[in-house]
């Protein structure tokens, strides 16, 4: 399927590593103009040589500076398609945490997001095309006990986010949340390696993902490319009937239908 992304700009927050890493890489294979991430210009300029391609941007939108500088740093580039994937869970409980980790919470999870969608907002509305997508995560709507403020920092992003569409309705753009549940990255399989191999469970990972993933339907952990594919898709011109969902993808866990 053509995606029609060749005639396309994106900005993916975030895409120096990880998740947002896989978003850009594939958003270049299908054609898009790929502005790529850094919280510095080094950070965005070694992903871009390994990705290969892309126009490296910067600045640290967990402050409101950083994402001053980042929106200059884009303005010439004309940016049709906005992926509000940068953020942050930093380790920590009900009885540890204070207020400075709620802050930090909402200033990575939710304000980074929200500033960077204020400040394209305006040219995404001259242009009457884009797309908004917020990569969210399915504990906005199961959270945990752990880590409190990034789960309700997650679930004020999932609330902006169909305020967000609710605002566009009638424009020609977009706005989609993608709510992944435990994602593949390296520093995971890392994790899950070594507490398998601590309980006995053999040492390939094989063995250890199908203990790992035994309560998940499909058996297996969700993959960072299949992520990024399903941002690709909301990213087309196929996507246009989609507008104001919360989309999980986490291999059916999450047993619930709204």
């Amino acid at each position: 399927m053509d995606f029609s992304l060749s005639t396309k700009t994106a900005l993916i927050t975030g895409s120096y590593r990880g998740t947002g890493l896989a978003i850009a890489k594939t958003l270049m294979l299908e054609g898009a103009n790929v502005l790529v991430h850094g919280l510095t210009i080094e950070q965005a300029e070694q992903a871009v040589t390994e990705l290969g391609g892309g126009i490296p941007v910067a600045g640290d939108i967990a402050t409101a500076s950083g994402c001053d500088a980042l929106l200059a740093a884009c303005e010439a580039q004309a940016v049709q398609i906005l992926i509000n994937n940068y953020g942050g869970a930093d380790p920590s409980t009900w009885l540890s945490s204070d207020d400075q980790d709620w802050y930090s919470a909402f200033e990575k999870n939710v304000l980074s997001a929200q500033r960077m969608t204020q400040g394209l907002l305006p040219m995404l509305r001259e242009r009457s095309w884009g797309r908004i997508i917020n990569i969210g995560t399915v504990g906005s709507t199961r959270p945990n006990s752990r880590m409190p403020a990034y789960y309700a920092s997650k679930g004020a992003l999932a609330t902006m986010t169909m305020s967000l569409a609710k605002e566009l309705a009638g424009t020609g753009i977009r706005v989609n949340l993608v709510s992944p549940g435990i994602i593949l990255t390296p520093e995971v399989k890392a994790a899950y390696l070594q507490r398998g191999q601590a309980k006995g469970w053999g040492d390939s990972w094989d063995a250890i993902e199908a203990k790992v993933a035994a309560d998940i339907p499909t058996r297996r952990i969700t993959r960072r490319d299949e992520v990024a594919a399903l941002v690709a898709f909301l990213c087309s011109v196929q996507s246009d009937a989609m507008h104001g969902q919360n989309i999980r993808i986490d291999g059916g866990q999450l047993d619930v239908l709204s």
